[in-house]
């Protein structure tokens, strides 16, 4: 008699029919080993079904993904419950949580701080970081108790360098790399790795503030990024346990570290 499949480990990928959300959901697809568990904010149907086709062409042929999505609006902490409430009892537990949804809240580029009225900042934080750690204080207790976990977080360069969106965007990332660095050392022996990826212009996102030309001509290398190589970091980040309380940054030479 054959044994029983594995239980596949399940995969919640916020900000998943963005342009890095979709890759990473696409990379953990291909591995064959992952369920995914997809959340938009606004995403239109035919956008959701053309990915879940995408996700389905992607996998092993021999291989039965479940992929599911979940609307949330991430700025509010009430709407961070109910998505975390109905994954678990839709999909399960979550194994691998990429806090990967960001928005500038249509403020970019911005010249002068007395441009970004103190709630934007307020709101830069709720939708950026707090919704975050939130879904990561949720996800966390199953963590603990089966010994493994994977928590990444999509930051930006901007948290390290400024960068050219603006002041309430740049220092909700940053905020994020002071909790990696506390949650990190605080569950490292329970089997629990927590990093950041730091992007810098990565291509087919909204985040860019101005065009693919001029921007590019910022980048050491010459050329914006592909979702598909902040994809692969993650991949590298969950495969590697090792590999904790780091802030990579993925931005063709811009920041030395």
């Amino acid at each position: 008699m054959a044994e029983p499949a594995q239980k596949k480990q399940l995969v919640l990928i916020t900000g998943a029919t963005g342009g890095i959300g979709k890759a990473t959901a696409l990379a953990f697809a291909k591995t064959g080993l992952y369920n995914v568990a997809l959340h938009y904010h606004s995403a239109s149907t035919e956008t959701r079904s053309q990915l879940a086709d995408e996700i389905k062409a992607a996998s092993p042929t021999d291989t039965a993904i479940e992929t599911t999505f979940f609307q949330a609006d991430l700025g509010s902490f009430d709407e961070v419950r109910r998505l975390h409430e109905q994954v678990t009892k839709q999909s399960g537990d979550v194994d691998i949580l990429f806090n990967n949804a960001g928005s500038t809240l249509a403020h970019s580029g911005i010249k002068s701080l007395s441009d970004v009225p103190i709630d934007v900042f307020e709101q830069s934080w709720r939708v950026n970081t707090g919704s975050g750690i939130l879904l990561t204080q949720l996800c966390l207790p199953h963590m603990e108790r089966t010994g493994w976990g994977r928590v990444i977080f999509c930051s930006s360069v901007a948290g390290l360098t400024g960068g050219v969106v603006g002041p309430h965007y740049a220092s909700s990332k940053s905020a994020i790399h002071g909790f990696v660095h506390w949650l990190a050392g605080n569950v490292a022996k329970k089997g629990i790795a927590v990093n950041a990826i730091a992007p810098a212009l990565i291509e087919e996102t909204a985040m860019l503030p101005g065009g693919n030309a001029e921007l590019a001509a910022r980048i050491p290398v010459g050329r914006l990024g592909k979702p598909d190589e902040i994809a692969d970091t993650v991949m590298w980040m969950v495969r590697n346990g090792y590999v904790t309380n780091k802030v990579i940054a993925v931005d063709g030479g811009m920041y030395p570290h």
